[in-house]
């Protein structure tokens, strides 16, 4: 996402697309690659995707996040200390 940035000319969409990227890519790829290993049979490639984008903070913003995949107190508990680890 970062990346793409280079392309932006506006400084005010610059701006504002930067509120919603708060990794650079080497993270984002380091925190996929984390998502992935907790092999998690609930966590598809479309949940760590905006999980990544998103990067929600608790158990709340987490479930609004992913409202469909149901996940248990362990797995959310495993999902956010992970993500914790990358803010």
């Amino acid at each position: 996402m970062q990346e793409a940035l280079e392309y932006v000319k506006d400084a005010e969409v610059k701006s504002f697309i930067k509120k919603f990227t708060s990794l650079n890519e080497k993270k984002a790829k380091e925190l996929r690659e984390k998502l992935v290993g907790l092999e998690l049979i609930k966590l598809n490639e479309g949940h760590i995707s905006k999980i990544i984008e998103i990067l929600p903070e608790d158990k709340d913003e987490l479930s609004k996040v992913l409202p469909d995949a149901n996940l248990d107190e362990n797995e959310t508990n495993t999902i956010i200390s992970t993500i914790k680890e990358y803010k």
